[in-house]
């Protein structure tokens, strides 16, 4: 099944984040990844179909909740410890810690261990104050996800405005190269271990090796302090999962 995305989703003046005054998060995101069990039981046919089952089901009690899962993906063999990606949003981070928990205790991930989860949410971008998710504006999920968040240097913000202006534009010219990547970058500060999450969606997984490549080479990339874990992988439907974690 495709997984539902909110209609509505596009920004409005009452969305946006406007300088000077106080403004309302959007919406907020979690990415979290589970592992498989080498040591969990096989599942009957019988065993995943009923799972399967329940969780498209809870897919769409989480829809009515506020809760859109944006995509499963198929992480595994690009990492160790490593199988499955569960991306989610919500203008609810209550909403999204439930669904978190609900997904956990499904069956379709039983034999798993939750082994990341961060959440992020929609403020302004350091590099584009304009920037706005893909995932807000309605867009379905593209074929290959590529996540990971990060913390820029302790000096970075110290920095002379201008100066960090100057090197984000030319970080921003990099990226115009790969229009069919999409960004959802969002804030983390204060909410983990990290100050921003991103998301790069891609029809194709070479194009996220080529534009990550290409982001290298421009001088922000000294200001940045930690930039793992990466998780990559490819968009599946809910009866694909069985199998990445047989």
């Amino acid at each position: 099944m495709q997984f539902i995305q909110h209609e509505g989703a596009e920004v409005t003046e009452e969305t946006k984040v406007v300088q000077g005054e106080e403004s309302a998060t959007s919406w907020f995101t979690t990415y979290t990844v589970f592992a498989r069990d080498n040591n969990a039981p096989a599942k009957s046919d019988a065993d995943i179909a009923s799972d399967n089952e329940a969780f498209a089901k809870l897919v769409e009690e989480l829809a009515e909740q506020g809760v859109t899962v944006r995509g499963l993906y198929d992480v595994s063999g690009m990492r160790a410890e490593a199988d499955i990606l569960v991306w989610m949003w919500s203008k609810s981070p209550e909403a999204l810690q439930d669904a978190i928990r609900q997904v956990r205790r499904a069956g379709l991930l039983s034999g798993t261990t939750m082994v990341f989860t961060a959440m992020g949410a929609d403020r302004m971008a350091e590099f584009n104050p304009e920037h706005v998710p893909a995932f807000t504006e309605g867009r379905k999920p593209r074929k290959w996800l590529c996540f990971y968040p990060f913390v820029r240097s302790y000096d970075w913000y110290t920095l002379d405005p201008k100066e960090r202006a100057r090197m984000l534009r030319s970080h921003g010219e990099l990226g115009q190269d790969f229009p069919d990547v999409w960004a959802n970058t969002v804030s983390a500060f204060g909410l983990n271990d990290w100050e921003w999450l991103l998301g790069l969606e891609s029809p194709r997984l070479d194009r996220l090796v080529d534009m990550m490549r290409s982001l290298r080479d421009n001088e922000t990339r000294h200001y940045v302090r930690e930039e793992v874990p990466f998780y990559t992988g490819r968009y599946i439907e809910i009866d694909e999962v069985a199998e990445v974690l047989a």
